[in-house]
This record gives structure tokens, C-alpha cells and sequence, in this order.
């Protein structure tokens, strides 16, 4: 399957319904507190997507492009917004795509996001860049899961989304990874390169022609959130670390460890 196939219809991204519902509460509101919308919208996978296809389809005449949920929300009228939230509400709900845990799902997507933007202050990158970067990196799985039951089905019965090994399963069994089919998406609503490339080289930094060190800054985030998922001991993660992306980087094992601890026990989505 080529990440192109994926795509061959528009995908419905769901967005959390509590998520949603705030928003619509606070667009609705006379004068929306411009803070509360910005924590709504960088809260959630499918909100920030819309969020940068509207922005980038606007400014079209910005060759460097609409790259983080700050920016766009700093571009785009607040009136302009409650449509972007009418449409999420229209493909929400917590069993929008079978055989996805969509909770688990924006636990993940989020925790990730916020592992980018730690790493990115310890390094000097942009922060609100790393942070959607990471929100976003994993979108692709939601249309994956739009496609054939049984070929998800087959690679969720070995390793779940939040599996170290799940990029290379995907492609392995399908053709493809939620890597490459987020960067396909990214790149048909005209996001900016160096996003599309953060989201396609995610998996392997390196691999691309020109380093992006935002898909090294995802690369770290995204293994943090595994291992602690996966409960890695000490030599686990010894053993797993990426150390030729940290050394890019310029961080070691103890620095990406450092960073705030990960708590799975809750059963909502921050906001």
C-alpha cells in the first residue's frame, strides 16, 4: 500500500467530544479568551490538523507556511474558527474508528507533544513548533484505520499503538506506516516542508536528505512515551535509546529521561 492510497478519499479525523464541546462553549462566548481557545486547539490531534489546513490554505502567499497551532491561531480571524469546530463535532466520538482506543490515542498524541516541546527548550528549537510536531505525529494511524478492518486488525493483535515496534509492523504488513501516511496528508493540505518532513522522517531521522531536527525532536519524544508505555527497565532502555539522534542533538539518555514523568493513570484528555 502506498501512503497515497490511504488518502484516497478525505479523511474524518475525530476529535475528542469533551475537547469539542469546550471549544464550541468558548467560540460561542461574545469575545472567546484567546489563551483557552489556543489550549483547546493544541490539546487534540484532529483540531490542531484542521487548524493548520484552514491557516496554510489562507496564507497561501507565505512560502514559509503556517507551522504551529500558535501561529495559526495568531493568523486566522477568532469568527473564523467555530466552523472549524462545527466540522470536528460532525467526526467525534470516542468509537469514531474501529478498532482504535481513541483515549489511549489522544493520551499518547498529547504526552508526545509536550516530550517535543521539553526537548526543544533543552535544545534551543522552537517550542511551539516541536510541541505540534508531536501533537500531530501519529494522525496518520486515524487514517489507517479508516481503511481495510482487517489489515489494522492483524497489526493491532501484535503491537498497539502505543508498541515501539508499531511503525516498522505497519510496514512490514501493510506497505506503509502512520508515519508516511501522516506526511502524505500534511502534504496534500499544503503544510509547510519542514513539518511534512518531520512527520515523514520521524521514524528514521536520518534517512532524509537534509537532517531535520524537528523529526529528530519527534524521534526522542515519541520513544520516551513508548518505553514508559511499555514499562522498560533500566537496560530496556539502555539498550532501545536512539543514541545517534540524541548525539544530533545534542542529548544524551539522562536528559530525555529527565523530563516530566508520564502519568497514564488518568481517564480524560487535558485541555
Amino acid at each position: 500500500m502506498l501512503a497515497s492510497a490511504a488518502l484516497n478519499r478525505e479523511p474524518e479525523l475525530p476529535s475528542s467530544p469533551k475537547l469539542v464541546a469546550l471549544l464550541l462553549t468558548e467560540l460561542g462566548r461574545p469575545e472567546p479568551d484567546l489563551r483557552r481557545t489556543s489550549q483547546l486547539f493544541g490539546a487534540d490531534p484532529a483540531l490542531a490538523m484542521r487548524l493548520l489546513r484552514l491557516a496554510n490554505a489562507v496564507h497561501r502567499e507565505d512560502t514559509r507556511g503556517v507551522i504551529s497551532v500558535a501561529q495559526a491561531l495568531a493568523l486566522l480571524p477568532t469568527d473564523g474558527l467555530r466552523p472549524l469546530a462545527e466540522q470536528a463535532a460532525l467526526a467525534s466520538g470516542p468509537t469514531a474508528v474501529p478498532g482504535l482506543s481513541l483515549p489511549q490515542f489522544w493520551r499518547f498524541s498529547l504526552q508526545v507533544a509536550k516530550l517535543a516541546r521539553a526537548l526543544a527548550a533543552s535544545v534551543r528549537q522552537n517550542q511551539a513548533v516541536a510541541y505540534t510536531a508531536g501533537l500531530v505525529h501519529a494522525v496518520g494511524e486515524l487514517v489507517l484505520h479508516a481503511g481495510p478492518q482487517e489489515d489494522m486488525a492483524s497489526v493491532n493483535l501484535i503491537a498497539g499503538v502505543c508498541d515501539v515496534r508499531r511503525a516498522k509492523l505497519q510496514q512490514r504488513m501493510l506497505g506503509t506506516s502512520y508515519a508516511e501516511v501522516g506526511a502524505a496528508l500534511a502534504q496534500q493540505w499544503q503544510f509547510p516542508g519542514p513539518l511534512v518532513d518531520a512527520l515523514r522522517y520521524q521514524i528514521a531521522p536520518f534517512d532524509n536528505d537534509v537532517y531535520e531536527p524537528l523529526a529528530g525532536l519527534v524521534h526522542l519524544a515519541a520513544w520516551r512515551a513508548r518505553a514508559q508505555e511499555s514499562g522498560f527497565d533500566d537496560r530496556a532502555l539502555a539498550t532501545s535509546f536512539p543514541g545517534e539522534v540524541g548525539l544530533a542533538l545534542g542529548l544524551d539518555i539522562d536528559m530525555v529521561l529527565q523530563q516530566d514523568p508520564i502519568d497514564w493513570s488518568g481517564g480524560h484528555v487535558d485541555a
